[in-house]
């Protein structure tokens, strides 16, 4: 029976500068830092920028998406 992919636990507090490595790399950018902790009105985290290691591209994500390990493994593998 196929187990649906864990959902991790998060500090919000905690992702600044926190090290992921993506499950599917595209453009050979596989390793990335969370440089970035977007806020809203209230100060709840609701999203980050992620900084891609070797290109230093920067993209947006909501860091709820971090919690899913099919698609983004904590630290850099």
């Amino acid at each position: 029976m196929h187990q649906p992919p864990a959902k991790r636990t998060l500090n919000t507090e905690k992702l600044l500068l926190s090290k992921w490595t993506a499950v599917a790399p595209r453009n050979k950018e596989k390793h990335f830092l969370v440089t970035k902790l977007i806020r809203d009105d209230n100060g709840q985290v609701v999203g980050c920028l992620l900084e891609a290691v070797l290109s230093k591209n920067e993209y947006p994500l909501d860091w709820r998406m971090l919690k899913d390990s099919a698609l983004w493994l904590q630290g850099w593998h």
